[in-house]
C-alpha cells in the first residue's frame, strides 16, 4: 500500500529538497494565473501537489442568486481574470471543473469600518470586498499575493496538505481586523449552509464547523484557527437570529430555553465572526486555517502537526519545495512560452486528486462514516469522465506509487458505497453521479497493465465486475439486454453506449493478463457494442429507441442538451471508438474515406446555434471542441487509417490557435488536469488513445526536448531535431538509434529508458507510418 507520510518524514524530504535546488527548479517557469481567464476555470492561491488545501481569493461569489447563471459559470473555480474585486480567500477550490462547489471558510483582512455584507462587484464600496490590481497581484507554486487597494493590505497566501497559511501586513497601522465569513461559498444560493457554528476557545484559537447543500449534499468541513497574536476584540455576528423573530415580540429574539451569553460561539445557518486586533503595523498578523472532515479535534491535530511555527516564509520555501520535487522530474527545452505552458499544465495536473485524510489516518467516507486509513493516504476528487484520458497515465509516470493509494481510496469508495460502485464523479465523502461511463475500471486497468498493483487486486476485480454490470447505474441492464442503450430509456443514450464500450475493453485487457480468458472474451465482445449505435445510412452514430428505430430527429451538427450526445454532437462522438480505430474506419468506407470525414470535422464550421445548449463546448476549430473531452483524442486518429502526417498538422494547428501562456490560454476547462495532461503528451509527441492498450499515438513534437525522470530511476528522453515554426512534419523517427517505423510507441518503450529522436521537417513524409502493420493497435488484434 501507499504509506502515509509522517509528518517527520516530509520535513526531511522538504529539507533534502531545499538543500537540492542550487540549480533553480523548474517552479520558476509555472504560472498558476494561466488558465484562470476565458473558460479555464483554474484558481491561482496556493496548493501544494496533491493537497487538501486549495487557499485562493474569490473575486465573485455569486450570492443567493443575485449573479446570472452565466457569470456563476464563468466563476467555477471563485476567481476570473477579468474580475477587479477580492470577496475574500477562502481554503477549499475546484481546479478547471464544469461545475462548482466548495469556497469553505472565507477570510477578510479589514482596515478601518467594518461591514460585514460582501456588497457586489458594482457597488465594492457597499460591503467588505476590495478593489485589487494585476499589476499588484502574484502567484507562483505554493504562494499567492496581492494588495487590496481599499484597504491598504497585503495579503500573502501558502499553505501545506492540510493547512493554509495566511499573512496581511496592514500598511495604516493602527488597528485591524479579520472576517471570517461562513455563509459564503463557491455557486452560493440560498440555504446552501444547512448549518454552521465558530467558537472562541482562547485568545488565539478558534474552531468551526460548517455543512453545505450544494453539489455535494451535506458535505461537512471542520476548522481549526489560529492567530500570530491574540485577539483583543472581537464580535459574533449571527444573521439567522432574523429568522426567529416572533410576531408583536418588538424585535427581541425568543428562544426555547435561557441563553448563555458566557459561552463564546454561535451557530446557526448565516454565521460570521470578526476579530479585532489593537495594534497591527509592528508586524504582519499571520493565521494558519487546518481543514478537517472529521472532526474539531482532528482540524487541531493537522495544525500541530503540519505547521507547529510561525515562520511564514519557511512554509512558503517548504511548498515551493515539494513542488520542485515533482516539476523537476521532467526537464524541458524550448522557448520561454513553450516552458510556462509545459510546467504549468504539468503543475495544473498535480492538484488532483486530492488528499483527504487527517494525519492520524482518519477520513469520511462515502458512507458518511469516520474510517481508519492508517495503512494508506485517501484521495478524493475524481472527475473520472474527463481525467481516465490523459491525466491518469500521466500520473503512471510521474508517480506510480500515489497512482496506487488512489486506486485503494478507489476501492475503500466501492466498499463504502451503498450501490457498489467504483466512483463516477466523486468529491468530499459524496458521489454527483455527474457524467457517464463507468471510467474508473480504465484508471484501475491501465495501472494493473503497467504493473503497478499495489492495492488488493482480488477486490479491484469484485469492484470492476460489480460496477460494470450494475442494475441501478445508468441504463447497464437495458445495454447488455440491446447492445447498447435505447434513446427511450436514457439521456445520452449513444455516447454512453460509446463510453460503455470503451470501458470494457479496458476490463477485458486486464482480465487478458490475469489469465481470465472467458471473462476476457466476454468484455470484448461487449467492446463492440459501438457498432450497435453506427447507423450506415447516416455514416453517424445515430440514437436508437428499444425497437431499434433510429432517432427521427437527428442532426449530426445539433448538440441538443439531454439529447442522444453528451455535451457534444454526432460530428464529434462518431470518432468515439478508442478502443477498435480499425473497425471505426471499416464501418466509414476505409482509409481515404475515414480521413475525409476527419477533415470535415475539422474543417466544417459549427454555428452557435448547433451549440448554445452547452456551456462547456469551447475551443472550436471546425466541429473539434478542444475545449471539450471527447475532442481530445481525435486528431490522433490519421495515424489509424496510414496518415500521420495529417496528425502532425493537426496537432500544430491546436496548439498553435488553442493555447497559450496567457490567462485565457486554455481553450475551455482545464477539468482538474486533463486538459494540462493532453497537452503534456502532445509537446512530447504522443498520447494514449485508449488507455489500457499501452500505446500511444504519435503525434507531433511542440518542444526541441524533453526527459521523464521515470520512478524505475531510468530517463525516457523525446528530442526534436530541427523544429521550428515551418518544420512541423516528422520526416523520420529514431528509438535508441533505430529505426521507428511505426506510428506509435509502447509502454514498455518508455519504461526502457532511451532517447525517441524525431527528425523534422518542412514537408510531410507521407510513406511514414502508412502501412497497416506500423499503424496503432486496434481491439481486433487483441480478441
Amino acid at each position: 500500500m501507499y504509506r502515509i507520510v509522517s509528518v517527520a518524514t516530509l520535513a526531511t524530504l522538504i529539507s533534502v529538497s531545499s538543500q537540492g535546488m542550487a540549480k533553480e527548479s523548474n517552479t520558476q517557469w509555472v504560472d498558476p494565473f494561466i488558465g484562470t481567464g476565458g473558460d479555464g476555470h483554474t484558481f491561482p492561491g496556493a496548493v501544494v501537489p496533491f493537497g487538501m488545501v486549495q487557499l485562493s481569493p474569490d473575486t465573485d461569489n455569486p450570492m443567493r442568486g443575485v449573479s446570472p447563471q452565466p457569470e456563476i459559470y464563468k466563476r467555477c473555480a471563485g476567481y476570473h481574470y477579468d474580475d477587479t474585486t477580492i470577496v475574500g480567500f477562502s481554503h477549499t477550490h475546484f481546479s478547471g471543473t464544469g461545475h462548482s462547489d466548495l469556497g469553505d471558510l472565507l477570510v477578510m483582512p479589514i482596515s478601518g469600518e467594518v461591514k460585514t455584507d460582501p456588497g457586489t462587484a458594482e457597488n465594492p464600496d457597499a460591503g467588505y470586498r476590495s478593489r485589487f490590481s494585476h499589476d499588484q497581484e502574484w502567484a507562483e507554486a505554493g504562494y499567492y499575493g496581492v494588495e487590496l487597494q481599499d484597504y491598504n493590505i497585503k495579503a500573502e497566501l501558502t499553505a501545506s496538505p492540510r493547512v493554509g497559511m495566511h499573512q496581511y501586513t496592514f500598511k495604516n497601522g493602527g488597528e485591524g481586523h479579520v472576517l471570517f465569513d461562513l455563509t459564503s461559498a463557491i455557486y452560493n444560493f440560498e440555504n446552501k449552509v444547512i448549518w454552521s457554528d465558530i467558537r472562541k476557545i482562547n485568545d488565539t484559537t478558534l474552531v468551526a464547523y460548517r455543512a453545505t447543500n450544494g453539489w455535494a449534499r451535506n458535505r461537512q468541513m471542520y476548522f481549526a484557527i489560529e492567530f500570530s497574536q491574540p485577539i483583543d476584540s472581537y464580535r459574533f455576528i449571527n444573521e439567522d437570529n432574523m429568522r426567529y423573530r416572533c410576531m408583536g415580540c418588538l424585535g427581541k429574539e425568543k428562544h426555547s430555553t435561557i441563553e448563555n451569553k458566557a459561552v463564546k460561539m454561535t451557530a446557526g445557518k448565516a454565521v460570521k465572526f470578526v476579530a479585532s486586533f489593537d495594534n497591527v503595523e509592528s508586524k504582519p498578523l499571520q493565521i494558519k486555517v487546518a481543514l478537517s472532515a472529521v472532526s474539531r479535534s482532528n482540524a487541531l491535530e493537522n495544525l500541530t502537526a503540519e505547521i507547529p511555527h510561525w515562520d511564514f516564509n519557511k512554509v512558503r520555501k517548504a511548498a515551493s519545495a515539494q513542488w520542485a520535487s515533482y516539476l523537476d522530474k521532467v526537464d524541458v527545452e524550448g522557448t520561454r512560452s513553450e516552458k510556462r505552458q509545459f510546467y504549468t499544465a504539468l503543475y495544473h495536473a498535480l492538484q488532483a486528486p486530492s488528499l483527504y485524510q487527517d494525519v492520524n489516518g482518519q477520513y469520511r467516507g462515502v458512507d458518511g462514516e469516520i474510517h481508519d486509513g492508517k495503512d494508506f493516504e485517501h484521495y478524493t476528487l475524481y472527475s473520472l469522465w474527463d481525467t481516465y484520458r490523459a491525466l491518469h497515465p500521466l500520473l503512471t509516470y510521474i508517480d506510480p506509487d500515489r497512482v496506487s493509494g488512489m486506486i485503494q481510496s478507489m476501492l475503500v469508495h466501492y466498499q463504502q458505497s451503498y450501490e457498489k460502485m467504483l466512483p463516477i464523479w466523486s468529491f468530499h465523502a459524496h458521489e454527483t453521479w455527474t457524467m457517464i461511463g463507468y471510467h474508473a475500471v480504465s484508471v484501475i486497468a491501465d495501472a494493473y497493465l503497467k504493473g503497478i498493483r499495489d492495492y488488493d487486486v482480488d477486490l479491484a476485480v469484485e469492484a470492476i465486475i460489480n460496477t460494470a454490470n450494475n442494475p441501478v447505474y445508468d441504463a447497464i441492464p437495458e445495454y447488455k439486454k440491446y447492445g447498447y442503450v435505447p434513446m427511450d430509456v436514457l439521456p445520452e443514450s449513444v455516447s454512453i453506449t460509446l463510453e460503455y464500450a470503451y470501458d470494457d475493453f479496458a476490463i477485458a485487457r486486464m482480465f487478458e493478463a490475469m489469465g481470465k480468458s472467458e471473462q476476457a472474451k466476454h468484455y470484448y465482445a461487449r467492446a463492440m457494442s459501438y457498432k450497435n449505435v453506427f447507423d450506415p445510412q447516416s455514416g453517424f452514430m445515430r440514437g436508437r429507441d428499444s425497437q431499434g428505430r433510429w432517432d427521427p430527429e437527428f442532426n449530426a451538427f445539433k448538440a441538443k442538451y439531454m439529447g442522444p450526445f453528451t455535451e457534444g454532437n454526432a460530428m464529434q462522438y462518431s470518432f468515439y471508438v478508442p478502443q477498435d480505430v480499425a473497425g471505426l474506419i471499416e464501418l466509414m468506407g476505409g482509409d481515404e474515406a475515414f480521413t475525409q470525414r476527419l477533415d470535415e470535422l475539422f474543417d466544417t464550421p459549427l454555428s452557435h446555434d448547433m451549440i448554445k445548449e452547452h456551456e462547456d463546448i469551447a475551443g472550436l476549430i471546425g466541429n473539434y471542441a478542444h475545449g471539450n473531452e471527447p475532442s481530445h483524442h481525435i486528431a490522433y486518429l490519421y495515424n489509424y487509417a496510414g496518415k500521420p502526417w495529417k496528425t502532425q498538422e493537426r496537432i500544430r494547428q491546436i496548439m498553435d490557435t488553442l493555447s497559450s501562456d496567457k490567462p485565457d490560454g486554455l481553450a475551455g476547462n482545464d477539468d482538474v488536469g486533463q486538459m494540462s495532461a493532453w497537452y503534456i503528451f502532445s509537446a512530447m509527441g504522443f498520447y494514449p488513445v485508449a488507455p489500457g492498450d499501452l500505446a500511444y499515438a504519435i503525434g507531433a513534437p511542440q518542444t526541441p526536448k524533453v526527459t521523464l525522470k521515470l520512478a524505475n530511476g531510468k530517463r525516457f528522453t523525446t528530442t526534436a531535431v530541427g523544429l521550428s515554426d515551418t518544420n512541423k512534419y516528422i520526416q523520420s523517427v529514431t528509438l535508441n538509434g533505430k529505426a521507428l517505423q511505426r506510428s506509435y510507441l509502447t509502454h514498455e518503450d518508455i519504461m526502457a529508458g532511451g532517447e525517441l529522436k524525431y527528425v523534422m521537417s518542412d514537408k510531410p513524409n507521407k510513406q511514414w507510418g502508412k502501412t497497416v502493420t506500423a499503424r496503432p493497435p486496434s481491439l481486433s488484434e487483441y480478441k
